[in-house]
Order: C-alpha cells, then structure tokens, then sequence
C-alpha cells in the first residue's frame, strides 16, 4: 500500500466502519491522515536467542507458543566437559578452603597440649641437669670427685639445655598465630581458586539459553543434534512477550512531518474486515531507513526511503504477531489547530 495523505472522509467511513467492541470515533469532515503499512509485534520486540559459545544442541525444551518465564531454560548444549571443568574447580577451591583455614587457624589444641607437655618435660630435666652440674662442679673443686665424673654432668647439663631451646622453639612454633607473609599467600591462592570456579561456572552457564523475558515462544528454529555456531547469526528460538502488542509502521519520507508523539491511529488487517483497531504513535525514529513492510504487489519498490512510527494499540486484542497492518494516523481534526 502506497504512504500517503488521505483527505476524503467519506471515503474513510466506508472503508473503515466501526466494529463492535472496538473503541474508536468515526472520522468526521476535515479529518487528515496520514496512512502506512505496519506490522504487529510485541512492545518486548522479538528477541532471537542463541549460544554465546559453539556446540552440538543436547536439548531444546520449549515448542513454539509455549508460555515461558523469565530465566527459564529453553535450550542446552551437550555440556559434560563443561561439567567436569566446574566439578573440577569445586574440588580445587575446598583443598584451598582447607589450606587456608589450617594457614590461620594454626595447630589442632591436641598439638598444643602435646608441645606444651614436651617442654614442661624438658625444662624439668634441665633443672635437674644444671642443678646436677652445678653440684659436681663444687664436689670437683673440694676434689671429691674425679675430672671424668664433672665433665659427665657437665655434658648432660648441655644437653638438657638443648633439647629445652628445641622444646620451646616447637611450642612456640605450633601456639603462634601464622605468619602475615603464610596467610597472604594462602589467601591468594584461595581467590584464584574461586576465580577459576566462577569461571567455570559462567562458561557453564553459557551452554544454555534462559528466557531474559515473561514471554511466549514464537518461533523454533533449530532442534536437538544440531551444530550451532558463533560466526553467523545462529538463533534456537524466538520468544516475545504478546501480553501488550504493537504495530511497527512504515511512514513514507515525504509524509514525516506529519507524523508527532501521541496522535491516534486507526489499523486494519484483511484477515479482520471491517473491525478497526485503535492505538497512539509512542515512538517515532530518529533516522531513516529502507522499508520494513513488503506487500504481495510484483512492482512495490524496496529501496524506499520510510521513517518506523511505533503504535502502542489500545486494549488486549489477541493479534498474531507479523500480521500486516493498513495504519491510519490522525495528522489533524476539526477545531484542533490542523
């Protein structure tokens, strides 16, 4: 259908008679309009989903015009390599767990006891070793004994006192908090563990697709054992979300000026006769571009220059989307400074 400026009413109110149920007002004298082919799709718009990594299809779970909810899965990849990968980083991120919680909890209390027993043991015996050299010393002085016999006592007393220096070093050792240079070093290790789980995880999680909206599926384009891939436009499905609808027109470039936020609109569609359905331009395109809207005439250019005006339609009417539409909008009216 050709854009254009219809100014004949009489000839609108024939074509364009009121449906029952259908809000709208017939178009009186001095009406102008501005008429473009449109097309019906969801305000979501249609979105077509598909892997952000290749693969071979596993699975998909939907048919079209399932209702589907927002984050649920709709396709998958076959993914046990991936699996494997994440069961992997879980396993390296607990041994990490466990090497930082033993870096600063330190010793279990069992080996403090136990360290703290051994150098009680060996103070005591130092005690009695020096208590002992001491005694001998004297004795050797007075002459009572032989070299031999202090020099004896001499070397037990050394080591005594060395295996007390090596009981308190172990005690200390195993009871002081762990060194700021040892937890560091645990620590990182820890959060490159967690980064390669989460790495894991997100590459996991890209080998399905989730629905980003409360929708309905409307196309399936591809099935289970197929190859998908990242080099080209590769979509699984298309979902939209029908609940509130809309009609994307074609506005022919000589008829843009025309066209402002908030004008009614009047749609038609061969499939409905005569019922009209009413809506209001919502948004207007900032830039033009070639059309959008073929129709079944052999000799309708395509290369023509159109600006898209987006029409919110009032009302719930259950409109299939892609259905193409004649679109009316209302330029001016009587008394409205048109």
């Amino acid at each position: 259908m050709r854009c254009c400026v219809l100014i004949f009413p009489l000839v609108l109110a024939l074509i364009l008679p009121a449906a029952a149920g259908v809000e709208s007002a017939t178009p009186g004298p001095g009406v102008v309009w501005v008429a473009a082919p449109g097309k019906i799709e969801p305000v979501s718009e249609e979105m077509r989903l598909g892997f952000d990594i290749p693969g071979k299809l596993a699975d998909v779970l939907v048919e079209e015009g399932d209702a589907v909810a927002k984050g649920q899965v709709l396709a998958a990849l076959d993914n046990a390599d991936i699996v494997a990968r994440v069961a992997q980083a879980e396993a390296d991120l607990a041994l990490k767990t466990a090497a930082y919680d033993k870096v600063v909890s330190g010793a279990r209390d069992m080996e403090r006891r136990e360290a703290r027993a051994l150098l009680d043991e060996a103070e005591a015996v130092l005690v009695n070793a020096k208590s002992e050299y001491a005694h001998r010393a004297e004795l050797l002085r007075r002459k009572a004994i032989s070299v031999e016999e202090a020099d004896r006592a001499e070397r037990e007393y050394l080591v005594a006192l060395k295996r007390a220096t090596q009981a308190r070093e172990r005690f200390h050792l195993i009871d002081d908090p762990a060194r700021r240079e040892d937890v560091a070093a645990a620590a990182a290790d820890l959060a490159d563990a967690r980064g390669k789980l989460d790495e894991a995880r997100a590459y996991l999680e890209k080998s399905k697709i989730r629905s980003p909206i409360d929708g309905v599926v409307l196309r399936k384009h591809r099935r289970a054992g197929e190859m998908v891939s990242v080099n080209f436009d590769s979509p699984v499905v298309t979902v939209g979300d029908i609940a509130s609808l809309r009609v994307r027109a074609d506005v022919d470039e000589k008829d843009v000026d025309k066209v402002r936020l908030g004008q009614k609109a009047y749609m038609t569609a061969d499939a409905y006769g005569a019922r009209r359905f009413g809506g209001k331009v919502m948004r207007i395109a900032k830039i033009l571009g070639r059309k959008n809207v073929r129709t079944d005439d052999p000799a309708e250019k395509s290369d023509t220059k159109i600006l898209e005006v987006l029409i919110d339609l009032d009302g719930k009417e259950p409109l299939p989307v892609g259905l193409r539409m004649d679109v009316f909008i209302i330029v001016s009216e009587p008394g409205a400074g048109g």
